[in-house]
């Protein structure tokens, strides 16, 4: 989740995903090649019609001037990817087609998400990007029969369906203009919609699609920061496509609650009750929030929607200011999360989305309201981060990189930097150093969580692809190649792809199993 852009993984190629992130083995993995094929190559799209009189231009229809590219090279990568992709999809579709997902070692499949072929429809932009016209016609031949209907005792999860579902389709109609992707993302958004009703508006957890009737999830009526904020891009967008107001009024609706919030430092707590109003004091950048900040910044490059943006950069900020911290050996920079004012020093993966968030903003925001000083500011956190989430890959034997980092302690950046920059700004800024990878757990900075896992997600290549695009700098396209190595190396069965244990370890443990 998202985005993906999970997910929303990235405006650039118009996905309504977010990396979010708690994805599918397959589905999730096409994420991930798809990322590394827009390293290798960029695919301009036909139907870029979006908020036409409002729309932010987009980052990267003028590539930086730093590039220096190697064509022979990697378009023979570029075609690597692609093979991997099409062995990926094609064992989805023999066996495990129509349900959701395919169980990578055993050749079994799985249905979690509503049993409407998740897989096929979350891949949809992918196929169109990559040139596989056959297959996406394919897809569309399924799509135009898909009446999303369930048993009648089941209930539909919100989040996932929207950032899947809905997501997928807005995209794969906003790349090809094949009117029934439309009318099918219609559909769905009627269907969604009766979990609005709340007090708030705050969404409910699930819907019944033959009873209209509201589920509750693991948190009871809670609603997650992340599940309030990460439909604003979808509804918004099928509001425009559609003429449908009350698309756009019911989610937005939702933003002007969390304005009204004014949350401290820009922080926004993680559980909110359906009055609207928040239930902890639990500040993360990782799972139950992360999203929620991408979509901001989203918003506005989708509308020019300044609101959003402000409250962008007020987060940022806070975020900036409380959560990231550098290690004190190795000065990794890294996100922490904070329970009132305890301090856990654990870095997600899923908090890997950041750097390209930044990275995004950075490239994007006009100086109005992004003043150089704290435009720079962003672009270290990013360059920072990026690295570190990458040598989390690069230091395992395996090369894959494990789902949650227990860090060695360290300082505030802002501490840091405001000593670097009183001394004369010496060197790199805190954060920033580039030391490579190293094998000697003892020396690392941090430790590896249970059995150092790896769960297929998007994030980390997802910021190392913004990091290539808005910098030009091979290292980042020859990082986001390594992390395809390994991959193939590691997670690739005969199915497809699958999650693995021990990161750390040459062979890996091989888990059939989805990713959490």
């Amino acid at each position: 989740m998202l985005l993906p852009v999970n997910n929303l993984q990235s405006l650039g190629r118009l996905s309504f995903r977010q990396s979010y992130k708690r994805g599918l083995i397959i589905f999730t993995v096409l994420t991930v090649l798809t990322y590394v094929l827009l390293w290798l190559t960029w695919f301009a799209p036909d139907h870029v019609d979006l908020f036409e009189e409002n729309r932010v231009y987009d980052p990267f229809l003028e590539p930086s001037t730093n590039l220096n590219v190697n064509l022979s090279k990697w378009e023979r990568r570029q075609d690597e990817v692609r093979r991997a992709f099409k062995h990926a999809y094609s064992g989805y579709m023999e066996y495990a087609f129509p349900a959701d997902e395919l169980l990578a070692m055993s050749g079994g499949n799985s249905s979690k998400f509503n049993g409407w072929g998740v897989t096929l429809i979350d891949s949809m932009d992918t196929m169109w990007m990559m040139g596989l016209k056959n297959e996406f016609n394919d897809a569309v031949r399924v799509v135009a029969s898909q009446n999303f209907t369930t048993n009648p005792e089941y209930f539909v999860p919100f989040f996932e369906t929207v950032i899947r579902y809905l997501g997928g389709l807005l995209s794969a109609y906003s790349l090809s203009g094949e009117p029934i992707l439309l009318a099918r993302a219609d559909d769905l958004g009627t269907i969604l919609l009766p979990v609005f009703d709340t007090p708030s508006g705050f969404p409910a957890y699930s819907v019944n699609v033959h009873n209209k009737l509201t589920g509750m999830g693991w948190m009871g009526l809670a609603t997650l920061f992340s599940e309030a904020a990460s439909c604003q891009l979808e509804f918004k967008y099928l509001a425009k496509l559609t003429g449908r107001k009350e698309y756009h009024k019911t989610v937005d609706r939702i933003m002007e609650q969390l304005y009204t919030a004014k949350p401290e430092n820009g922080l926004f707590p993680t559980r909110w009750s359906r009055l609207g109003e928040p239930l902890d004091r639990q500040y993360t950048v990782g799972a139950s929030s992360d999203s929620g900040y991408e979509y901001l910044l989203k918003q506005y490059l989708l509308s020019g929607d300044t609101k959003a943006l402000t409250q962008y950069l007020e987060s940022i900020n806070g975020i900036i200011e409380r959560l990231l911290y550098v290690t004190p050996t190795r000065e990794l920079l890294y996100i922490a999360s904070m329970n009132h004012q305890t301090v856990t020093h654990d870095f997600e993966h899923l908090a890997c989305f950041l750097p390209g968030l930044l990275a995004l903003g950075a490239h994007t925001i006009p100086d109005d309201y992004l003043p150089a000083k704290v435009r720079e500011r962003h672009k270290w956190a990013a360059e920072g981060l990026a690295y570190t989430c990458y040598i989390a890959y690069a230091d395992q034997k395996s090369g894959l990189g494990p789902d949650k980092l227990g860090m060695n302690q360290g300082t505030r950046w802002v501490e840091k930097l405001a000593v670097w920059e009183d001394g004369g700004r010496i060197s790199v800024p805190p954060g920033l150093k580039e030391e490579g990878p190293l094998k000697n757990r003892k020396e690392r900075d941090y430790a590896l969580h249970s059995w150092g896992s790896y769960f297929l997600r998007p994030e980390t290549v997802e910021s190392i692809y913004y990091m290539w695009k808005t910098t030009g700098e091979e290292k980042w396209r020859e990082r986001g190649y390594e992390i395809f190595v390994a991959l193939e190396r590691h997670a690739r069965t005969q199915y497809g792809y699958t999650s693995v244990a021990h990161v750390d370890m040459d062979p890996v443990r091989p888990l059939d199993d989805m990713p959490r």
